[in-house]
C-alpha cells in the first residue's frame, strides 16, 4: 500500500512497528548463526532502513528481540557507525533456542 503524503508534499516515517516487522527477518537470519553482531552491523550488510527514531529504535528493537528469546547481549564494543564516534554499544548474539531454530 502506498504512502500517503503529508500536506508539505513529504513521506512521513514509517511507523515504529511496521519498520520493526520488516527488519525483524534479518535479525531472526542473523541469531540463527550463532555470532556475535551490534545491530549497525546487521543493519548495514543487510541494508536496512532507518528507524522512526534512530537513537531509541535500534536499543528497543534490540530489548525487543531479547524479550523474545532470540537474542541474549554478550559484551560491548566500540560503535562502527560512522556517526557513532566510536561510543561503546551492546554486542549480541543468538540464544541457543534461536540457534536450533526454535526461537523467533
Amino acid at each position: 500500500m502506498p504512502v500517503q503524503p503529508t500536506l508539505d508534499g513529504t513521506i512521513p516515517p514509517p511507523d515504529y512497528h511496521a519498520w520493526a516487522d520488516t527488519v525483524r527477518p534479518a535479525f531472526v537470519q542473523v541469531a540463527e548463526t550463532g555470532r556475535r553482531f551490534t545491530t549497525f552491523e546487521v543493519a548495514k550488510e543487510y541494508e536496512l532502513p532507518e528507524p522512526p527514531c534512530p537513537r531509541a529504535d535500534w536499543g528497543n528493537f534490540a530489548q525487543a528481540l531479547a524479550r523474545d528469546g532470540l537474542i541474549e547481549h554478550c559484551g560491548f564494543d566500540r560503535s562502527s557507525r560512522p556517526t557513532g564516534e566510536k561510543s561503546a554499544v551492546a554486542v549480541w548474539r543468538g540464544t541457543r533456542a534461536a540457534q536450533a531454530g526454535r526461537a523467533a
